[in-house]
């Protein structure tokens, strides 16, 4: 049942994962992370408006979706170190690009907007399969930033010509990196641009998770009543730093970030819901707190201390269909490097030490 509690957890353990991360981000010990600090309530609230087998084309912050789906703190550990339980991209790509065939969320880019033309593209498939036409539809996760590229508008013509069940969800968070949404368009944010393509639009408070979870709920309904697309937008503020890359106070003052934090915070919002109804406490939040770190932090130590990926592996799945001849050469030059400098030459043994099995399918 998605009781309101529920809801509430889901929201109260992201800045737990966030801080954790971001701080192991700093240590060396990932390369990199975003958090989602801010837009907690537009994450949950529409995840748990999605059906469990939509589809889910996501952009960066969208890892809430998959924990709500189920994805696990040790699965989340794998694919920020790597190692050799990263089931999403083998240990090929940065931290946070997660990919859940399992739970129906495909494998996030790095590029941006790429996603938004592909899920009209993924909703188009499900209406050509009689067992999902009319059930699911694919729902696609950007920033307003992203809304200025022309995938953005490829897709929206896709999702309402063809047409396709596709769910456009808009986070506005004011910035793209560090260019505020003033500089980003003269027009009235993103919902403006639905009506244009003959879509139903709605903007949504993106701090309020329980008008989120009405809102996106509703568009559902139409996606799959019309088989066309639907655009929400949640209007939000990404209080954290675009990235570990990334310094917004040089771009914005610090008072207004901490000014955010006190008078709109989605979760503080959330919790004052509930104490009104008595169905939360301050034991029930620190029990709840406690019991989240203990788990992520057993989930951390154990996913930094496992190996990656056999060296062998970085030629798999690179292309689809017949292996071609760039990869088969690439293979045997590292082969002729293993064998020369591998068991003699001190930092690539303390390196092929990381990898499940040394090299040795590749040296031997």
């Amino acid at each position: 049942m998605l009781t309101p509690r529920l809801r509430y957890e889901q929201m109260l353990q992201l800045p737990v994962i966030d801080n954790l991360l971001y701080n192991v981000q700093r240590q060396g010990k990932i390369s990199f992370y975003m958090t989602a600090h801010g837009e907690e309530a537009t994450l949950i609230g529409s995840a748990a408006a999605l059906a469990d087998d939509d589809e889910i084309l996501s952009q960066y912050r969208e890892m809430a979706v998959l924990l709500w789906r189920g994805f696990g703190f040790d699965e989340i550990m794998a694919q920020c170190f790597g190692n050799h339980e990263d089931t999403c991209t083998k240990g090929k790509q940065m931290p946070i690009h997660f990919g859940s065939r399992a739970h129906h969320f495909h494998t996030i880019s790095s590029t941006l907007a790429t996603q938004i033309p592909q899920a009209a593209g993924v909703a188009f498939a499900l209406t050509r399969d009689p067992l999902r036409r009319g059930k699911n539809c694919a729902a696609v996760y950007f920033g307003e930033g992203a809304a200025s590229e022309g995938d953005f508008h490829a897709g929206m013509l896709l999702a309402s010509t063809i047409p396709s069940p596709t769910l456009f969800i808009a986070r506005n968070n004011g910035f793209a990196i560090s260019t505020p949404a003033s500089e980003q368009f003269h027009g009235d944010g993103i919902a403006a641009r639905g009506p244009g393509y003959g879509v139903h639009t709605i903007r949504v408070d993106g701090n309020d998770v329980l008008a989120v979870y009405s809102a996106v709920k509703e568009a559902r309904r139409l996606c799959l009543q019309e088989g066309r697309g639907v655009l929400v937008e949640a209007m939000t503020y990404r209080v954290g730093h675009h990235s570990t890359s990334d310094d917004s106070f040089a771009y914005r003052p610090r008072q207004e970030v901490e000014d955010r934090k006190r008078i709109d915070n989605p979760i503080a919002r959330f919790r004052k819901f509930l104490d009104a109804r008595g169905w939360w406490s301050d034991a029930e939040e620190d029990a709840y707190k406690d019991r989240v770190k203990k788990e992520i932090m057993k989930a951390f130590r154990r996913g930094e201390t496992m190996q990656h990926h056999p060296v062998s592996e970085m030629f798999n799945d690179v292309y689809g269909g017949q292996e071609p001849w760039n990869i088969k050469e690439q293979r045997e030059e590292l082969k002729a490097l293993l064998k020369k400098y591998g068991k003699d030459w001190e930092p690539w043994r303390n390196e092929l030490k990381k990898f499940k099995g040394e090299g040795k399918e590749l040296s031997e």
